[in-house]
């Protein structure tokens, strides 16, 4: 059976289990003894167990199945929560974080252990149990006349003897499916869930992998522990369709030194064919890295927004037969009402699809409390994180790309702004420091927060790092506000920590967060007050597909700028226009407003002598404004965004292009990139 084709399925589903995991795991910590928190943790595990197995990916697989055990008893309370076994679980997370993105690179969990964790795993079992020893030993599980045998490599002794003594019942169990069953395999997937939501499954007979991959006839037998009744079991799996038969036998465990009937030559026999497994294991795992799996990006959509999807296009269509159907009688009058409708119906169809790709920007937030309680051990320092505004919606692509800058200003925020327990508490403050993540829409935008209450930002240190790095010069430094000031800290390789570190002080700092914001089509913006806290504002549009644009001319050419950004259209005099510093700027509503030639800039070729009037695009980013020279405006338009490739990605002043309705391209002008 190809699994292939889950390929997809699986990853999404395990990167939502998993962090369900993480976020159970921080509410773990705060209460040891919560039950149902540890029923989550738990059945997330048995959850990803079940897929990793299916899916056949064996080291997954086996690091839940260890972690199952620990789970379970903690449970039971055979042995308690505390600091160094949730520590561990964190571990195992991040493991299983690593199989995962190997599984979505190249389909294969790659060349990462995690043996230490399951040593680890094992030592915690036993160090409350009485130690048996396993070495060279294996257990015997008798049956009628019929013996099993289960090597102590898959499971251990004491375990099996520990059930037992708790009143589990062990039962092997013979499933006869249909001879006409199409798809054996997905038939006995459907039987081991059934059995896996009462009892633990301790063999199979053929393996696993044998019966996923259908090299079985139409039975197959497994060893079972469970606690409910023997007629119960029967009953739910025959009620399984295509299942012919279930036979339901009790099995007694017997000690390892009766089974005098296995001879060395069938242990020598058995070694033989477990290398000959391993060496086609190691083969096929060289094939399936050279082969990377097709992983498409996934987004979960509510069935009511694919529904009013699906009545618009079929809407479309209808409007399609109509101006078919237009004949000459009252053509102009007929045909003008339906481009009215279709217009309707694009407008429509535009947010409706804008909404599909919509996704809750708590997607992102999930990971920050693990990265808190991370960093907050590394620093010795007590943080609080405070999220509000999750369900807030942005577009998948922003989705995708606003998670590193995100990542960078908390532990910004973390490493600079909020100081140790001793210094908080000199400063009246509580020891424990707030980092604040807020978002919610703004209009056409989505505003995301990052606020802190530690000791802001301190301006005459960010001057004296800039004036020794040769960034301003003093007399640059003396004329500054505090506005220039922090606009510093966006420099390239600017950073004001005296050490490196693993968190921060290595000069990659806040100009990749501005850069990536900005090529987001967003803006940054900073507000700090001294010994208060520090607040970095991110402004994001709600879409990168399709925008509203003012279609100007410029020279020749035809091109968009974004209506997001444009503040007002003006007319001044050329004569107005005078050179400070060797920039353009022109007085108007007693502000000074620099002036940029767009022709120039573009170097686009004009078309005739420049006028005496000037049309003004004034736009804005944050709170700065700047007037951008036109020739003349078309209008606006909403404009679909298409990107201009990889061998094009490095023009600065271009964000991407536009077909017009005539077929032409336009050029979307990234007013960001010129200020």
């Amino acid at each position: 059976m190809d699994m292939g084709q889950y390929l997809e399925i699986f990853i999404e589903e395990s990167k939502e289990n998993l962090q369900n995991m993480n976020q159970s795991l921080l509410d773990l910590e705060n209460n040891y003894g919560d039950k149902n928190i540890l029923n989550d943790i738990f059945r997330v595990a048995h959850t990803l167990k079940g897929m990793s197995s299916t899916m056949g990916f064996s080291k997954v697989a086996s690091l839940t199945h260890e972690m199952e055990n620990v789970l379970q008893a903690l449970r039971n309370n055979e042995i308690s929560t505390s600091e160094k076994i949730i520590d561990l679980l964190f571990e195992c997370l991040d493991i299983l974080e690593e199989y995962i993105t190997e599984i979505s690179n190249i389909g294969d969990e790659g060349d990462i252990e995690s043996d230490h964790l399951v040593k680890k795993l094992n030592n915690i079992m036993n160090a409350d149990t009485e130690l048996v020893n396993q070495e060279n030993h294996s257990e015997e599980i008798a049956v009628s006349s019929n013996e099993v045998i289960i090597e102590t490599e898959e499971f251990s002794r004491n375990i099996v003897e520990k059930a037992v003594q708790e009143g589990y019942s062990g039962y092997r169990i013979k499933v006869e499916l249909n001879p006409n069953c199409m798809l054996k395999s997905a038939r006995a997937f459907i039987v081991f869930n059934t059995i896996e939501r009462d009892c633990e499954i301790l063999k199979s007979s053929p393996s696993v992998e044998d019966i996923e991959d259908e090299k079985f006839d139409t039975s197959f037998e497994l060893i079972i522990l469970t606690k409910i009744d023997e007629g119960e079991l029967k009953e739910e799996l025959s009620s399984i369709s295509e299942v012919e038969s279930v036979i339901i036998e009790k099995i007694v465990l017997k000690e390892y030194n009766t089974l005098a009937e296995h001879s060395e030559t069938e242990t020598e026999t058995k070694q033989d064919m477990d290398m000959e497994d391993n060496a086609d294991e190691e083969e096929d795992k060289k094939q399936s890295k050279t082969k990377k799996p097709k992983v498409g990006k996934t987004v979960r959509v509510d069935i009511d927004r694919l529904d009013n999807l699906m009545n618009l296009v079929s809407e479309l269509i209808i409007i399609k037969t109509r101006l078919e159907d237009i004949d000459d009688d009252g053509r102009k009058q007929n045909m003008n009402e339906a481009i009215e409708y279709l217009e309707r119906i694009t407008t429509s169809l535009h947010d409706a699809v804008m909404k599909v790709r919509m996704v809750p920007i708590e997607r992102v937030f999930n990971r920050f409390p693990r990265m808190i309680r991370d960093l907050s051990k590394e620093l010795g320092k007590e943080i609080s994180l405070f999220m509000s505004g999750e369900e807030t919606e942005v577009d998948r692509t922003v989705i995708d790309e606003i998670g590193d800058p995100l990542i960078h200003l908390i532990r910004n925020s973390i490493d600079h702004g909020i100081e140790d327990p001793q210094t908080r508490k000199r400063l009246g403050k509580p020891d424990a420091g707030t980092v604040k993540l807020i978002a919610y829409p703004d209009g056409n935008s989505v505003v995301i927060e990052v606020e802190d209450d530690g000791q802001g930002i301190n301006i005459e240190r960010v001057k004296a790092k800039a004036l020794e790095k040769g960034i301003i010069t003093k007399d640059q430094s003396d004329a500054m506000d505090e506005k220039e000031a922090i606009h510093l800290l966006f420099h390239a390789g600017f950073s004001t920590a005296d050490k490196i570190s693993d968190i921060s002080g290595r000069g990659v700092g806040l100009d990749v967060v501005k850069t990536k914001i900005e090529s987001l089509g967003g803006i940054v913006e900073v507000q700090t007050i001294k010994n208060k806290g520090s607040k970095f504002i991110i402004r994001l549009p709600l879409t990168l597909a399709i925008i509203q644009a003012l279609l100007v001319n410029i020279g020749l050419e035809k091109y968009a700028i974004p209506l997001n950004s444009i503040k007002e259209i003006i007319t001044i005099k050329t004569a107005s226009i005078r050179k400070v510093q060797n920039q353009e700027v022109v007085l108007y509503r007693n502000h000074t407003l620099p002036i940029l030639r767009m022709g120039k800039i573009l170097n686009v070729d004009r078309k005739e002598p420049e006028k005496e009037d000037l049309i003004v695009v004034v736009v804005k980013k944050g709170d700065k404004t700047a007037g951008f020279i036109v020739d003349s405006l078309i209008g606006q338009q909403e404009i679909v965004i298409k990107s201009l490739g990889k061998f094009l990605s490095g023009i600065k002043v271009i964000a991407g292009a536009t077909i017009l309705g005539n077929g032409q391209v336009a050029l979307i002008v990234d007013t960001n990139s010129l200020f």
